[in-house]
């Protein structure tokens, strides 16, 4: 078997072609900053559209980068695995931080996410209140993401899949304790609040991408840990849901939903578009059984006493078998 490390002499050699040119080269630099667009792009280098979208797809091609769309938009950024992601990494790896143009460079960067920042935070204030109103009937943001850590504390986790990731929050939780993480979400303007959060934060190994959670454009085996956090609520289909989620974890590896209890508060059906009002324990343990889950973890957490709070929230955990099925038939053999 070929070391997934190594390359082609024909593939290096289109890869450095690729990478040995003054624009490209700067426009890796930036990738490894951030997500970006053409537009995005342009402005930073002062350069057409036409030419970047030319160096963009040579890029591509190479297999340095990667391009997704999100609505009308595309964006491009590092290429996740393989030989040529390595290659670009490296080649990035050996750039003089204080080079005089990827100082510049990295000073319009740095306006264009403020620009994007300024975005989020408008869209974000015209959604508080009604955030606030639904933050108030459960229970407090902070018990149930103590949960959280608490149901994912058994063992340290490398990648993390944040299915329906809103704001980000989950991703900047837990972003400085993994390698890789990636949020999901059909929502492009929950996805401008999550990427300029992660930015906020940092965190230039998570990313956010438009995608359906019925249909996840990821491969099979992929992450450690997905987490499905007030989601399933706002599905038709919360069985198909947990069956996709599943199918995206490496062996062994664990899925934590996160929802309302059965509750009676039928304006949030009517005005808030939840489709389901909650629930019962043993509805989500028996559609992660049917994905193949074993359930080892169902928590409740009451609204606090004394608090406006009316849902009760539920966390399940599921854990892929697949390791222990080989170590059971290891022992029997």
């Amino acid at each position: 078997m070929t070391d997934p490390a190594h390359l082609s002499l024909d593939a290096l050699n289109t890869a450095l072609k690729a990478a040995g040119e003054d624009t490209r080269l700067r426009v890796l630099a930036l990738l490894a900053e951030a997500e970006l667009t053409v537009s995005d792009l342009t402005q930073i280098l002062r350069q057409s559209q036409p030419r970047i979208s030319r160096h963009l797809r040579l890029l591509v091609e190479a297999g340095l980068i990667e391009r997704f769309r999100e609505g009308a938009w595309a964006f491009f950024r590092f290429a996740e695995r393989g030989a040529s992601a390595e290659l670009a990494r490296a080649l990035v790896a050996r750039l003089d931080a204080n080079d005089p143009t990827a100082v510049r460079d990295r000073e319009r960067l740095a306006a264009v996410r403020q620009i994007r920042a300024a975005a989020a935070q408008d869209y974000f204030r015209a959604q508080a209140a009604h955030w606030d109103r639904i933050r108030k009937l459960h229970v407090a943001d902070e018990a149930v993401e103590t949960a959280i850590r608490d149901a994912l504390a058994e063992r340290p986790f490398r990648s993390l899949l944040d299915l329906g990731t809103g704001t980000g929050r989950i991703l900047e939780m837990f972003g400085p304790d993994v390698e890789r993480g990636l949020g999901i979400d059909l929502s492009l303007d929950m996805l401008l609040l999550a990427r300029a959060r992660i930015e906020r934060a940092g965190l230039r190994h998570c990313s956010v991408r438009q995608g359906d959670i019925y249909d996840l454009a990821v491969p099979g085996n992929s992450f450690d840990v997905a987490i499905i956090h007030q989601v399933l609520h706002f599905l038709d289909d919360g069985a198909r849901a947990i069956r996709e989620a599943s199918r995206v974890l490496a062996p062994g590896g664990r899925l934590l939903v996160v929802d309302f209890e059965p509750h009676d508060l039928e304006f949030l059906r009517e005005e808030h578009a939840h489709r389901r009002l909650g629930f019962a324990p043993e509805t989500v343990a028996q559609w992660m059984a049917a994905a193949g889950l074993d359930v080892t973890l169902r928590k409740s957490l009451p609204p606090e006493p004394g608090s406006d709070g009316k849902i009760a929230v539920s966390l399940w955990l599921g854990r892929d078998t697949r390791i222990q099925i080989a170590n059971d038939v290891r022992e029997v053999a």
